[in-house]
């Protein structure tokens, strides 16, 4: 990269992340950041992801201040979206555009020339049924707006990012990484095995920077290669299976890998806004 192309380029990181502040009504990303990493610490250490019923927001917002992930039961089985099949997107959804993640994408996973396809619906699940070697393609991190309908989100968060949908059979893979913005997954059909790991083990996770609010790690919990990567014993990793019809909250800044078990479709939306862990910190907020 030539020195004009590494200004441009450093120039573009700052502008975008600049707006990711402005977005989120914070002062500094980077000081959100290592304000999360600090909120980690502090936080109690946990063994196992705990389930609960149904919550109002204000009961939400009160258990995801406490900076740890929970799984609650008895929401997402109640959309629209969860009693169909995948007859129906066959048939009443043939026609969506969707992009697939094709190839290695695992490794290429932060790169900004992942390998991707542009197809139909109706394409993409008559690609998966036909079973191929390596990783099979992924809907992943997709808008398909024609599906928004079918799911009734709770207002946990008072600003969202849009629903984006994740869709695969078995196998399908999002390998480590972690979002700076709190987190609702909803797991709508199939189940998925996901690896959790706390922020204030960013230091032993050997992680880059995509952009300034989200980092990938290399290490893969499922496999892990400790003689490459030997920070990595001393980063807690807890494991959980995520059922249909049950929601996930992933905080800010925790690291997560997840596999589909079975042939699975998930939903997310991502807060807009300082992390509810950080607790309304004025020092963080941009002046209104």
């Amino acid at each position: 990269m030539d020195s004009t192309t590494a200004a441009d380029a450093q120039a573009a990181s700052q502008a975008r992340e600049k707006k990711d502040a402005l977005v989120r009504g914070v002062t500094s990303i980077q000081d959100m950041r290592e304000a999360i990493k600090h909120a980690g610490r502090d936080a109690p250490t946990m063994s196992a992801v705990p389930r609960m019923g149904l919550l109002a927001a204000a009961a939400f917002r009160m258990h995801a201040a406490k900076g740890l992930p929970f799984i609650i039961t008895g929401l997402v089985n109640r959309w629209p979206l969860s009693a169909l099949t995948q007859q129906t997107l066959r048939e009443r959804f043939r026609d969506l555009p969707v992009r697939a993640r094709v190839g290695d994408y695992v490794n290429t996973a932060f790169a900004p020339d992942r390998a991707m396809q542009d197809m139909s619906m109706l394409a993409y699940l008559d690609l998966v049924a036909t079973e191929t070697p390596g990783l099979p393609p992924y809907l992943g991190n997709l808008e398909m707006r024609a599906l928004n309908s079918l799911c009734h989100w709770p207002a946990y968060f008072e600003k969202m990012g849009p629903p984006r949908f994740w869709l695969g059979p078995a196998g399908t893979v999002t390998p480590l990484h972690c979002d700076y913005d709190d987190n609702i997954f909803a797991q709508i059909w199939g189940t998925k095995r996901i690896f959790l790991a706390p922020p204030h083990h960013h230091e032993f996770l050997y992680a880059s920077a995509a952009n300034a609010v989200l980092f990938g790690s290399p290490f893969n919990p499922e496999a892990p290669d400790f003689e490459k990567f030997p920070l990595a014993r001393q980063a807690s990793m807890i494991e959980c299976v995520v059922a249909p019809g049950e929601l996930l909250h992933v905080p800010a800044g925790w690291y997560h890998q997840v596999r589909a078990l079975t042939f699975s479709l998930s939903a997310n939306r991502w807060a807009r806004a300082l992390p509810l862990a950080l607790k309304g910190d004025p020092s963080l907020q941009r002046p209104s």
